[in-house]
Formats: C-alpha cells, structure tokens, sequence
C-alpha cells in the first residue's frame, strides 16, 4: 500500500518482496489482501510507469535516495513482535548502500529501541559506513489504509540528526500534515502511547458496558453522550464492543508493559487494559450461558471473521477465538463473513464456512455478530429470525438497531444494553 501511495504522489517507486509469486501477482495489479481501493490504486502505479516490483534486491536498491522498510512485523499468539524478517533484511540490503547516499526510512511498527538495532545492522556492512536512518511509523488503518496514508493526522518523523528529518521532512512534503520532529526514542515511544491510549479508551468504554449491563443503561448511548464533553471528542473510541483485535493495538501495550517488567516498574493500569480486552470473549460466552446453560450439541451461526470490517486479514481475529473456544464447549459452529480470506484459516478450523447469510442462521439457537461489518446492518432480519431454531442473538459489536430486533422476536442481547 505504501509504494502505490508514494507513486500516487509522483514518486518513481520498485518495491521489493522476496516471493517470486507475491510479486508475480503484484505486478499483475492484485494485492495480496483486500483494502478498499488498493487493486485501482496499484493498476493506475504500474500503469503511470512509476511503480514496479521485484524480487531483485540489489535492483530495488539501485539509484534509491529513499529505502523504506514497511514489513507487517508478525506477532505470536501473546501479541509479541517478531523482529527476525526486519533485522534480516537490514543485513541483505547493507552491503548494497552506498555510504550516506540513502536514507532509510523504517515504517513498520516496532519496539522501541529496534531503530537502532536496524541501525547498527546496517552500519557495519562494510564497517564505518555512515547510515541515515528514520523512523516514522505507519498510522495506517485496515479499510481506511490508502485515505490515513495521502490524508494523515500527522506524519511523525525521529531520528538522531537533523540532516536525516530534513530529509524524511521532503520526502513526506506532499502530504498536507503536521510534520512532528522527534528524537528516535520519542518517535518510537509515540506509537506505542498512541495505541496504548486507543486500547485504554476501549477497555473503559467496555468495562463501564459491563456495568450498564446490571444497571439498565445503555452504554452505546452512554459513549455518545460522553464524546461531546470537550475534553474528550467526538473521535475518541469510547464505543463498546468486543474489545481491540489485529494485534496492532495489543502489540503496542504489550510493548510498553515489556519495557515496565525490564526497568521493574509496574504498569498496572496497561495491566488492567489488558485484562479487561481479554476478558470480553468471555462476556460474549456468558451471555450464551445465561441463555442456554451449557452449550454442549447448540448450533450457533457467527457473522464476521475478520478481525475488523474493511479487510480481508484474519490476523489475531477475536472472532477465531471465540469460534475455538465454542467449539471446545461442545457447540457446532457456522460461520460467515463477505470478505475474509479463508485460505489463512488454521488447519482444523472448527466451523464450517457458508457463503450465504440466511443459509448460514438457518437451524442456528444462536446467531453472534463478531465483526461490524456495515452490510449487516442491511440483511433481512425477520427472515433470519424465521430460518433460526432459537432467536437468541448476541451482537458483540452493538452494530445493529436494538428495538427493530425486539420487535422481530429476537431475543437480543447486545454489549451494556
């Protein structure tokens, strides 16, 4: 996305991947996820003459002012950066820079103190080799992905000289955003606390749902009420749900609490954040049990896969793990959702994915809604209530109108409503 961006903005850009496939199909104009845009955005690159991809290295690199590293770091099942692939690229692409000739411009969102590291990497193929290197991390939202990166809040720029952030400042010049020049650990700090402020804001909005669900209130109205305060605003995600998923956010927290356990120092508020995130699946499950009991030999349909609307990645989806741990209860799974690759599905996955979403309810004592996807707000819901066994819904993202569902017969439970 990035490269299809810079050459939207004029930039003459080779990205490389070191899958001759991936780039195959790249280079045929088809990304390797969905993002809205991003196939017309990549077709007018190629076509423009400005955009091309490779898996020739020492090609990419040559004649490049600019080097951008823009991995998708991996994380495991505990939300914990894997930093393998990054590090061994900066020792691939060492030997082909020339000294001071190319600034290196690392987007991925790391740990801090990983700039540095790549930095290091790179200065000592050959030895004493001068390296520009900055940071300025992605702000990037999967289904919002082309529109943060050309129209951002900001554009955060750290490196340890000045030389460097004039550099990265022109690079970035055509993107009409605050232009934030920080030092490389302010730079690397910032994301984590960005993400980590999003997660808290969540995790309270969620925990005070947990308090509206034995008060009466309702907490999606109550989130509303509160962002108009000024010291708060209209943007901030107070919306209750299922919590944060993608790993984008967990990554950061856990980030912040790794350095506290370092330094010993506690962290107990990003501790409790955590702790409430995690604890949502478990609220969805005891909505079920307050219903049924035990959820041994029920058949419950699951709307949505992915771990947000607007992308087909399944990367640490809620959804998939709310899927294993009904079945681990003994309940038979459907699911569906409009976009999500199901080739990244585990091996054994235990549901059974339908392409159809009245098909999908049919026969259901349950039907979950576990990914906001706006066209579900759009599907016939008297129908589906007729095609259910039980009309027990669970709407674990408070995406769809409470009364109109009541007034269907569903038996609706949504989260702090």
């Amino acid at each position: 996305m990035t490269s299809a961006c810079l050459a939207r903005l004029g930039y003459r850009v080779t990205a490389y991947d070191p899958d001759p496939e991936r780039v195959r199909e790249l280079s045929d104009g088809k990304p390797p996820l969905y993002e809205p845009g991003l196939s017309e955005l990549i077709a007018e690159g190629l076509a423009s003459g400005r955009l091309a991809f490779t898996d020739d290295l020492p090609q990419a690199l040559t004649g490049a002012a600019f080097v951008l590293f823009t991995f998708d770091t991996p994380m495991d099942d505990q939300d914990r950066v894997d930093l393998e692939g990054i590090m061994a690229t900066a020792v691939q692409v060492a030997p082909h820079l020339e000294d001071g000739a190319a600034v290196v411009v690392v987007m991925s969102q790391v740990p801090a103190g990983t700039c540095r590291q790549i930095a290091r990497s790179l200065e000592q193929a050959p030895p004493g080799r001068r390296v520009r290197l900055v940071y300025s991390p992605e702000n990037l939202k999967l289904g919002q992905g082309i529109d943060r990166f050309l129209r951002p809040p900001m554009v955060v720029l750290g490196a340890d000289d000045d030389e460097a952030l004039d550099a990265a400042e022109l690079l970035f010049a055509p993107i009409g955003a605050p232009k934030l020049r920080l030092d490389l650990p302010t730079a690397e700090m910032l994301k984590h606390a960005l993400n980590a402020f999003s997660a808290t804001c969540i995790s309270f909005a969620n925990e005070i749902a947990a308090l509206c669900d034995e008060t009466g209130a309702d907490a999606v109205a109550l989130a509303d009420a509160i962002r108009y305060d000024e010291r708060i605003g209209l943007e901030t995600p107070l919306r209750p749900g299922l919590g944060f998923a993608g790993g984008t956010l967990a990554r950061d927290l856990n980030a912040l609490r790794a350095i506290g356990d370092r330094a010993h120092r506690d962290t107990p508020l990003l501790d409790a954040v955590h702790a409430i995130n995690e604890g949502q699946k478990q609220r969805v499950l005891d909505k079920l049990h307050g219903v049924y009991g035990s959820l041994d030999g029920l058949t419950v349909s699951v709307f949505g896969l992915t771990y947000k609307p607007g992308t087909s990645t399944l990367r640490r989806s809620l959804s998939l793990e709310l899927i294993d741990a009904l079945a681990g209860q003994g309940t038979n799974v459907k699911a569906y959702d409009p976009m999500a690759d199901i080739r990244d599905l585990p091996a054994g996955f235990p549901a059974h994915i339908g392409d159809d979403p009245y098909e999908t309810a049919r026969d259901s004592d349950a039907l979950l809604i576990l990914t906001g996807w706006p066209n579900f707000r759009d599907l016939d819901y008297a129908a589906i209530r007729l095609f259910m066994r039980q009309p027990v819904l669970v709407d674990a993202q408070n995406l769809l109108d409470k009364d109109a569902l009541l007034g269907y017969g569903f038996r609706y439970l949504g989260m702090g409503r």
